[in-house]
């Protein structure tokens, strides 16, 4: 019984490559580039957003172009990409095991004084019985971002009422610019 028990506990063993000795590698530079590229999109839709309508109507710009645009990137890098927090706004970005950890080793690394735009992970896992390729990278709040993630007292005229539409179980303020308000994650098959 007890090989068996072994054979089951290596059997699910993530196979790791860490950061440093990962970051030579072709797939990594293509998640960093992909991961990069992403949140600048959003930004500038949000932006142009809350410049026409305001932060209200922003909300709900964020709320259906924000899963549009990771599709899209999806289809376009190959890569499956969602965004995750600790605290999430979305129902749909709660973080798995691995993101869980990965956003927790965000937080201590930050704590000890790295910057957030640093932050970063990326290993070779196997998921399933399968080899996959898994990176995240932090997102820190941005100016722009207090509006609706913000304290109470610097959320935008309108936005908690709104929030409480869209999102009933919204647990994404309280955040202070520079703060990790999630990360970006990425996934696919390892070849």
């Amino acid at each position: 019984m007890r090989p068996l028990i072994l054979m089951l506990a290596l059997s699910t063993v993530a196979l790791t490559t860490p950061l440093a000795q990962a970051a030579d590698e072709p797939w990594v530079a293509d998640a960093r580039g992909v991961a990069s590229a992403v949140p600048p999109r959003l930004l500038k839709v949000l932006t142009e957003a809350i410049d026409k309508g305001g932060p209200v109507d922003a909300l709900g710009v964020c709320q259906d172009a924000a899963p549009k645009m990771a599709r899209a990137a999806s289809e376009q890098s190959g890569w499956a990409i969602r965004r995750v927090s600790l605290r999430n706004r979305n129902p749909k970005a709660v973080p798995d095991a691995w993101e869980l950890a990965t956003l927790q080793d965000f937080d201590r690394r930050a704590a000890a004084g790295e910057p957030v735009q640093t932050l970063e992970r990326a290993e070779r896992v196997l998921v399933d019985g399968q080899p996959r390729q898994r990176y995240m990278r932090a997102l820190p709040t941005q100016a722009l971002c207090i509006s609706c993630h913000g304290a109470a007292d610097q959320l935008a005229p309108g936005v908690a009422e709104r929030l409480k539409t869209l999102y009933p179980g919204d647990r994404a303020v309280g955040y202070s610019v520079g703060q990790i308000r999630g990360a970006i994650t990425l996934q696919r098959l390892a070849p």
